[in-house]
């Protein structure tokens, strides 16, 4: 069924080169019923095929749905680009002229090719009965977090005085990964939430005693302040730090297309208290919710972060707002290890889980030698 959606979605570039060449398709509200009958006959196209054997799994329609606007998103970014021409035109000009921006070029980058993959192997995984929940976690997250920055982006910048009918079709993609997120964080997790007696040997031990979780912790301290720092930033805070960090390490944060800054917003009053929670996660034993939400997290903030460096460096950001060159690496480093904390955290709850699991009781059991045995209960189905 994958090859099936990847080759059907192709056909987006058709409908692009069509509307592209001929006049009448490319007035605003036409374009914006245009977008609209075309995601009603995709939806129908992966309806009628799977009538036969239907997908127990809503969220199918979705994904298959979005790989058809994926191929749109990565056609966009590669005409503005200058690699490709004759696709789109017209919508530069009377669809969505914000695509053109650094930073959306970037986000479209991302969605044609991250979210593309992601959507394609979790076909496969609902197709052949396979669960998936983790993998729609670190979409949900991505996307959720995209289509927020972009759309208050959009609106709070200087485009905001050039919103046309097709910019409506945007909640849509909003609306879906949080409709996603919220069913997939109501399922059932894919692995049991109790362990045994590794898990009570795990939780017993301090954080001196755990290397890898206090080197962690002190990076997510770090990120915190980081987070505050360019919140402030954004809040164009008269403090001294602020002025100083602005002018001479990220001018690219006061872009007048206004994404950067709704950005480290969205990171400073959503990211900050989710930080906050994983240093918590790390010293508390038993915190279950660790595994969503650091993955749901990761998935947020490398979005946000290829965008944001992406954007910074791209040539259509003005020299004004670039990272200046004596501070090039240094500010580079700084948002890839930003980006870097919140993925290890998430790699690090997954890949050895005891910590963060509740203790099952065993009475009258204590001091057994073979502790393996009595954890194969818990290990991942």
């Amino acid at each position: 069924m994958e090859t099936l959606v990847f080759l059907f979605s192709f056909s987006a570039l058709g409908v692009l080169y069509a509307m592209n060449t001929t006049p009448e398709f490319q007035e605003p509200y036409v374009i914006l019923e245009i977008g609209v009958a075309v995601l009603v006959i995709v939806f129908l196209f992966y309806y009628l095929i799977t009538r036969g054997n239907p997908p127990k799994d809503f969220l199918f329609f979705v994904f298959a749905e979005f790989c058809f606007t994926c191929v749109i998103d990565l056609t966009s970014a590669l005409e503005y680009d200058g690699i490709i021409s004759g696709f789109m035109d017209f919508y530069q000009k009377t669809g969505e002229p914000y695509l053109g921006t650094a930073y959306a070029i970037m986000m479209c980058y991302w969605d044609g090719i991250a979210h593309f993959i992601l959507y394609l192997m979790m076909i496969s995984r609902i197709t052949d009965r396979r669960a998936y929940r983790t993998l729609g976690l670190f979409w949900a997250g991505s996307l959720c977090a995209n289509m927020s920055v972009f759309i208050t982006g959009i609106v709070a910048g200087k485009y905001g005085s050039e919103i046309r009918p097709a910019f409506w079709l945007n909640f849509l993609f909003l609306l879906m990964p949080v409709l996603g997120a919220v069913t997939l964080f109501t399922r059932p997790k894919d692995r049991p939430l109790i362990g045994g007696y590794n898990a009570q040997h795990a939780q017993t031990m301090k954080l001196i005693w755990r290397p890898l979780d206090l080197i962690l912790v002190v990076l997510l301290l770090a990120a915190m302040a980081f987070t505050i720092l360019r919140g402030l930033v954004a809040l164009d805070s008269p403090l001294e730090a602020c002025s100083i960090y602005l002018s001479q390490y990220e001018p690219y944060l006061m872009d007048p297309v206004g994404y950067p800054k709704v950005m480290m917003l969205h990171l400073l009053f959503y990211g900050l208290p989710l930080l906050g929670a994983f240093v918590y996660g790390l010293l508390k034993p038993g915190c279950t919710w660790m595994s969503d939400w650091t993955t749901f997290f990761a998935g947020a903030i490398i979005q946000c972060q290829w965008s944001h460096i992406g954007g910074s460096l791209h040539p259509r950001t003005t020299t004004p707002f670039r990272i200046p060159n004596d501070v090039f690496w240094t500010v580079l480093g700084a948002n890839l290890l930003y980006a870097a904390v919140p993925v290890m955290v998430a790699v690090r709850v997954h890949s050895n889980p005891y910590f963060f699991l509740k203790i099952a009781p065993f009475p009258g059991q204590t001091g057994l030698p073979n502790s393996e045995e009595k954890d194969t209960k818990y290990k991942e189905k």
